[in-house]
Parts: C-alpha cells; structure tokens; sequence
C-alpha cells in the first residue's frame, strides 16, 4: 500500500440492505423496536454485509501491546516490566482475553509493538516491535514520524490477515504500561479538553496518583502546542505503538468492509484518531461496554453513540468488547430465526 494508505476510501455501507433490513424487523413477531439495540445492530451489520440477514460466525481479536516512555513520569501504579511479562502470560494462555477467546471461539492474535524488556521468542506472539517502547512525550514527540506510520501500517496488516481469512468481526485489544496517559494526551488534544477532565486511575492510581498525571499530561501539552486539527501530528506526538496500531487496524477494517468492535478507553481513544484521520471509518464501529475510566464518556459524546454494556469494566486486552460478542451474535440470530406475523399466523399492529 502507498505511504498514504490510510486516506484511501472506506467501503460503503449497502443502504438496500438496510432499507431490507429495517423491513424485516417490522415484520417479526414483536412490537416495533422491542428488542432495542439488537435491532439497531443487526441493520447496521445487514448494511455492512450487503445482505439482509447478517451472520458473525468468526471473530479476530487482536492484542498489540508497547511501552511508553511516559511511565518515567510515575503516571501509573505498576512497573514498566509489566508489559512484557503480560505478553508471556498472553503467550501462555493465562490472561483475560485468552479466556474470553476461548468462551467465545474466537482467533486470538497478539502482537509485540515494543517494550522495554526483551521477551525472546514466542512462537505464539507477532513481533513487529519498532522500538523499546515510546519517548517521553513529557521531553519530546513520542515517536519519529517513520515510526508512527511503520505501527499504523502493523495494524493494517493484521486488518488484512483478518479479510484472508474471511473475518466476520475485529476486535483490537491492548497491553502497555502507562498507555491511558498516552490515551488521556491524545484525546486532551482532539477534544480540547484538559487533563482533568479525562485523566483516570489506570491500573489503580490513587487520587493524588491521578493528579499528579493530569499535570505531567497537561505540562505536556503546553511543551507541545499540537493543533488537533493535525491527527497525524496528534499521535506522533502523544501516541503509543500499540494505540496506532490500532489505529491503523480499525481504518483498514472500514477500507475492507469489516465491522469493528471497540473496546475501552484506551481502544476508544485510538477510534476517535482513526474517525480524525479517515471520517468514514467510524461508520464500521460499534462501541462494547462503558469503561470505568472517567474520560471514557467524554469519548463516547464525541461519537454521539451509546455502548452496549455498563460493567464497571477498566482491564483492556480487548475483554469488554469480547464479552460482547454474543451480543452481536444474538441480534443476528434474533433478525435471522424470529418468525414474522405472516409465518406465525400472529395478527400485527392495529394501523
């Protein structure tokens, strides 16, 4: 793909098949919008699949997971070691989304982007690591801009291997110590809000933890003075390897026309990039599950969506939108398997 893969048209969304859609739904035996988001969902993906009756049989998960040079700041409550001893957990099966993979039938991919402790090899992990981890953004821009567009384009790559083996569904789920500092900069900047407003606890920091991330993230911006009309200048600056990757990933899955599941905060935040860089992108999301982190709905306002889940959940690895999958899989099923009034023999609404 060119340099400037990432500008490149969307696919569109088939509005036939929605309209079809949308006409099946009033024909089944139920009140009209009884079911609620199941009935928003199975239109969107009737559109998205160009058939009036959806299916997600298979679903890739990916985790990309970095460090971030912004950790020597003290923004976050667990060392830097963290990242890569969680990849190997990753690697053996023993973290979250590898249960949740599992539960759901899911192909699980995980992505080394970069750490700051080497992990060897694992036959089982994907290095496409750029460097050990980001710069400060505190001091300078968090990665050249050849770095950021080599993660952007990793995750492209993993949005094709998902289109080769014919996905139904994407779900980017991410590992990296400090990233919601990285996060909280990147969306500061897009919704021109301050620290305060959007900085969380992470991985557990206390109030005065979380204060004194809100300044380094604040002071930051100041250094900087990124204009948040310039996206790509944005995640340069504030970014994480993974967050671009999965950036890239959700950009490249609306350009080959698979729907993409987002996860938290931080997978939110790399949404709302993706919508700044490629608009039609957004178009292909659906939002998973409220996150725990404050700044989350500040987030979701800047979409005008609402999540599908409210759990209190804040873990990342992708969990929140995997626990969703069989909420997609149900409104399918309920678009594809209800009877209509005419099949029923059910009188309808009176007119």
């Amino acid at each position: 793909m060119k340099e400037d893969w990432f500008l490149q048209a969307c696919s569109d969304i088939d509005t036939d098949s929605l309209d079809q859609a949308k006409h099946h739904q009033q024909q089944l035996t139920k009140p009209p919008g009884a079911l609620g988001a199941f009935e928003d969902i199975a239109i969107r993906l009737a559109g998205m699949q160009c058939r009036k009756l959806p299916e997600i049989e298979d679903v890739q998960i990916t985790v990309f997971a970095a460090d971030h040079g912004i950790a020597d700041q003290g923004v976050s409550a667990f060392p830097q070691a963290v990242t890569a001893e969680m990849i190997k957990n990753f690697a053996r099966g023993g973290a979250a989304i590898n249960v949740l993979a599992r539960e759901t039938d899911s192909t699980l991919n995980v992505v080394n982007m970069g750490t700051a402790f080497p992990i060897g090899e694992l036959s089982n992990v994907i290095d496409k690591s750029i460097a050990s981890g980001t710069n400060d953004f505190s001091k300078k821009p968090a990665m050249t801009r050849e770095q950021m567009l080599d993660a952007l384009y990793a995750g492209a790559e993993m949005a094709d291997d998902a289109n080769h083996h014919c996905k139904d569904l994407f779900i980017a789920g991410e590992m990296g110590i400090a990233n919601t500092s990285s996060a909280t900069a990147l969306a500061c900047c897009l919704l021109d809000k301050k620290a305060e407003e959007i900085a969380g606890p992470g991985t557990g920091l206390d109030k005065k933890g979380v204060k004194k991330k809100a300044k380094v993230i604040n002071d930051a911006l100041s250094f900087h003075k990124v204009k948040n009309s310039d996206a790509l200048t944005v995640l340069q600056t504030f970014g994480g390897f993974e967050i671009a990757a999965i950036c890239g990933a959700y950009i490249r899955c609306a350009q080959l026309g698979i729907p993409v599941l987002v996860d938290g905060f931080i997978s939110t935040a790399a949404a709302l990039l993706a919508k700044h860089i490629q608009p039609e992108s957004s178009s292909w999301f659906f939002f998973s599950h409220a996150s725990a982190e404050p700044g989350h709905k500040l987030l979701m306002q800047s979409f005008d969506e609402q999540p599908l889940l409210d759990l209190g959940m804040r873990l990342g690895e992708g969990s929140g939108a995997a626990i969703a999958i069989p909420l997609i899989k149900n409104a399918c099923a309920l678009h594809a398997q209800m009877a209509t009034f005419a099949d029923a023999g059910v009188s309808e609404k009176n007119s």
